[in-house]
């Protein structure tokens, strides 16, 4: 039986690719093969950069307020798509119907502030800052920049890149993952008929290898990442060793830190949502409860314990689920792996997901699992699972909480849930992380702050979306202005303000 190949965008229409060799694209409900992506090769490679290359300097040039009114009719058409974009997600990547939706809307809001871009692009203006010499400061487009994203958000990443690269003016090469890459092909479809010229936006498909041309090909001046870790520190270097400049967001262990204090309904709430959400698979996923005290432990295992075990797992498309099924099965099978790692190492399973009676339709289910007494020393600790694993660790104090957040590899998210005000403001001054929630368990900022992690979870000097977003797509110009009144002698000594 032959399969459907996903197609690839560029002058303005799908193409079909060069390329033949193909990834399969499953529907993770069935496990069934629903498609084939090409994977580019160099010919694919080389229209796609040579497209976005062509139409970057006119799209430079149109006014920003232009370009922004493009990017509120395709905030439009994005909204009166939703239904179709998120059931793309879905039947892709595998999330509920819901959450699709959801990361949807998280994705346009990015857009939606970039539509302001005629403000968020504006310089600085200093008079006379010398006898008749004015000053100012401009921001202008890169040029080429390519935005590579991860399967877990097949909208919502490639929103928080391509808002803010497109809208200050740059042309877009998108390299969507081959997991899931239909969503992006629809994304940069209506983004065309919102009025942008053919080539602002593109898809290329692929693997390593187009990866890597993204990272080394001269016309390219930028590289936005989310991946995994060991990915992310390869696409900094190499990127920034060929004189890019790059952001390039990694792995995560987030940890949520509840105190005795600690509203118990709202911690189990906060959890079970954030850890099981997506099934796991969210860089931004509550993967470790950290507990002081065994009283409150013991508290907050009994009322998890139940709730993972209602949990409602199905079909992405069917009404009422809680969790869909993971991507594929190599990744639901390395998340049973470390499930068979944790009991190995002496944690306790409190409940087991690796058996799960949604797997008789033949899709990549797991339930949900539950960990207790978790030490730092344990793999499933230490490591990125990215699944519905929570893992219970045990501690007697705030101090020893906010100790084992900042020695682990990885710092994206964290939260505390506590009733005292003065031991969450001095756990948000002390902790070594990137995003810190407090009664709040996913602590994504909003479209006009920036999102990124510190230590291994983020390389790169600029984060995503809000006016980190902005400044990393532009370059600034600082422009000295004096107009003839007479002429000054010729100085041969550095310039001084007079």
């Amino acid at each position: 039986m032959s399969h459907p190949r996903i197609p690839l965008f560029f002058a303005g229409a799908r193409q079909d690719a060069h390329s033949t060799r193909t990834s399969p694209v499953y529907n993770p409900s069935t496990g069934a093969v629903a498609a084939q992506v090409p994977l580019g090769d160099a010919t694919d490679i080389e229209a796609v950069i040579a497209d976005a290359a062509s139409a970057a300097r006119a799209w430079g040039e149109r006014s920003s307020l232009d370009r922004s009114r493009v990017m509120f009719k395709w905030r439009e058409l994005c909204l009166a798509h939703a239904d179709e974009l998120a059931h793309l997600i879905s039947s892709e990547h595998g999330k509920v119907f819901s959450d699709a939706r959801g990361e949807l809307q998280r994705g346009l809001e990015v857009v939606e502030f970039s539509v302001g871009i005629p403000h968020l692009m504006k310089g600085e203006f200093s008079d006379q800052v010398s006898r008749g010499i004015d000053m100012h400061s401009l921001r202008q487009p890169l040029g080429v920049v390519a935005a590579i994203t991860p399967f877990n958000f097949p909208a919502m990443v490639p929103l928080w890149m391509l808002g803010p690269a497109l809208a200050t003016g740059n042309a877009v090469v998108f390299k969507p993952s081959e997991r899931d890459p239909s969503t992006g092909v629809r994304l940069a479809e209506l983004f065309v008929e919102a009025g942008a010229p053919p080539g602002v936006l593109n898809v290329l498909h692929g693997d390593a290898e187009a990866v890597n041309a993204l990272c080394t090909d001269p016309r390219i001046q930028a590289v936005s990442f989310v991946g995994s870790t060991p990915i992310a520190q390869h696409v900094y270097e190499t990127a920034a060793k060929h004189g890019k400049r790059v952001q390039a967001m990694g792995g995560a262990k987030n940890h949520l830190v509840v105190l005795p204090d600690a509203d118990l309904n709202m911690a189990v709430e906060g959890l079970m949502g954030s850890a099981y959400g997506s099934a796991g698979e969210r860089c931004m996923a509550i993967s470790v409860a950290v507990v002081v005290g065994d009283e409150t432990a013991d508290a907050l295992v009994a009322r998890l314990a139940d709730r993972v075990k209602a949990l409602k797992v199905g079909a992405s498309a069917a009404e009422g689920m809680d969790m869909g099924p993971l991507v594929t099965g190599t990744h639901r099978d390395k998340i049973k792996g470390y499930i068979d790692l944790g009991v190995k190492e002496g944690a306790t399973l409190v409940v087991d997901g690796r058996e799960h009676p949604a797997q008789a339709s033949g899709g990549f289910f797991l339930g949900g699992s539950l960990f207790d007494h978790v030490t730092k020393d344990m793999t499933i600790y230490r490591e990125e699972i990215f699944g519905p694993v929570l893992c219970i660790v045990r501690v007697q104090t705030a101090d020893e909480a906010l100790a084992l957040c900042d020695e682990h590899q990885f710092g994206n998210g964290v939260a505390i849930f506590t009733r005292s005000g003065g031991a969450a403001r001095e756990f948000a001054h002390r902790v070594q992380c990137g995003m810190v929630g407090i009664n709040v368990p996913i602590p994504v900022p909003l479209a006009f702050y920036s999102f990124g992690g510190w230590k291994a979870s983020a390389f790169g000097d600029h984060n995503q979306h809000g006016m980190d977003g902005v400044r990393f797509f532009t370059k600034l110009k600082t422009v000295t202005t004096r107009w003839p009144q007479g002429v000054d002698a010729a100085s041969f000594s550095m310039p001084v303000l007079r």
